[in-house]
C-alpha cells in the first residue's frame, strides 16, 4: 500500500509561502512541533526534495483535504 500523501502550504513571517507534498507522518510531525511551540528546525521529506524549515518563523501551516470526489460529476 502506497504512503499516503497530504499537500501543506507553510506561510513565514515575511510573507514567503511554500507548498509541497509530503507524508502524512510529515505533516503530523510538524503540527506537533507547532503545538509544542518548539524551536529550531524540522526536516520535511517531499515529493521534491528535502526542506529543513525554521519553526520560528512560521505563521500558519495549511493542510489541504484529501479529494473526496473521483470521476466526472455534475454540480
Amino acid at each position: 500500500m502506497p504512503e499516503e500523501k497530504v499537500r501543506i502550504e507553510i506561510g513565514f513571517d515575511g510573507g514567503q509561502i511554500m507548498g509541497a507534498l509530503v507524508s502524512a507522518d510529515s505533516a503530523a510531525e510538524l503540527e506537533r512541533a507547532l503545538d509544542q511551540r518548539t524551536d529550531g528546525a524540522l526536516a520535511l521529506d517531499a515529493d521534491d526534495g528535502r526542506y529543513i524549515v525554521a519553526l520560528g518563523r512560521i505563521v500558519y501551516v495549511k493542510r489541504f483535504a484529501r479529494e473526496g470526489r473521483v470521476g466526472f460529476g455534475g454540480f
